[in-house]
């Protein structure tokens, strides 16, 4: 069985879905490495504009698969350094991907799924969903995930949650800016929905330009080289062919042509 189902539809929007949902779409190597695969099909390919990332079943992803775990228990450093770096991998390729990314949630994400969610650039749970960090119950630590983590939700969030493994809802999600938006679950495709049809309103280049500027600029000190290359950013996209356009088409009052009628 395909745990990981990728479909691409004519409006370019690739949906990527966890598909597990007997073990609640939990995480083992396999999984991984068909994830990374499909990210990185998905990031080469130019005809994709937005990518979904969403599970089947009651649940997101609760985690680590528990015979992975077992597996992992007789691993030798070695062998849990390359497990590790394949996770890392995934999940960078997910943090790189040059089209913007949703995450859907629903019911329990924890640990490893929650570095998922951190990765993508948007987040919308249901109001059912649940959170938590529990690596330390068993002696472990978020480790892998953590980058992706602390850039989403601080570094105060992080040490707390991190350190008490506390399972927290998405009132206190929304709040520490794990997710973006919560609504009731029967309404959750249509507010993702609504956040697609946004996104392909706008230029397409412009949409991955945007990323990348944040992903540029973010954290960085704000000097002369870094106001620099922000000058030449938007000089460079004005005149750029999609955005001689946008700006065309703005000034004659119709519509771009990527948008269609």
């Amino acid at each position: 069985m395909d745990k990981v189902i990728t479909h691409i539809n004519s409006r370019g929007i690739a949906r990527v879905t966890l598909n597990n949902p007997g073990k609640h779409n939990a995480f083992d190597d396999q999984m991984i490495l068909q994830l990374t695969d499909a990210f990185n099909t998905i990031a080469a390919n130019p005809s994709v504009r937005v990518m979904l990332l969403t599970s089947e079943g009651k649940s997101f992803s609760a985690g680590a698969d528990l015979q992975w775990m077992k597996r992992m228990a007789s691993y030798s450093y070695q062998q849990n350094l390359n497990d590790a770096q394949a996770l890392a991998e995934m999940l960078s390729v997910l943090h790189k991907m040059p089209k913007p990314t949703i995450a859907r949630v629903q019911g329990a994400a924890f640990g490893g799924a929650v570095g998922l969610i951190s990765c993508c650039d948007i987040a919308v749970a249901s109001s059912n969903a649940s959170f938590a960090f529990s690596e330390v119950k068993i002696g472990l630590i978020p480790a892998t995930i953590s980058p992706y983590v602390i850039a989403a939700i601080g570094e105060r969030h992080a040490k707390r949650y991190f350190m008490t493994a506390e399972r927290f809802d998405t009132s206190t999600a929304q709040q520490i800016n794990l997710v973006h938006e919560v609504v009731d679950e029967l309404v959750l495709d249509a507010k993702v929905e609504q956040l697609i049809s946004t996104l392909l309103n706008n230029g397409p280049e412009a949409v991955t330009a945007a990323k990348q500027l944040v992903l540029a600029i973010s954290g960085r000190t704000i000097d002369a080289p870094l106001i620099e290359h922000t000058c030449e950013v938007i000089a460079g996209i004005r005149v750029s062919t999609q955005g001689q356009e946008g700006l065309t088409a703005f000034l004659d009052k119709r519509k771009p042509n990527w948008l269609k009628d």
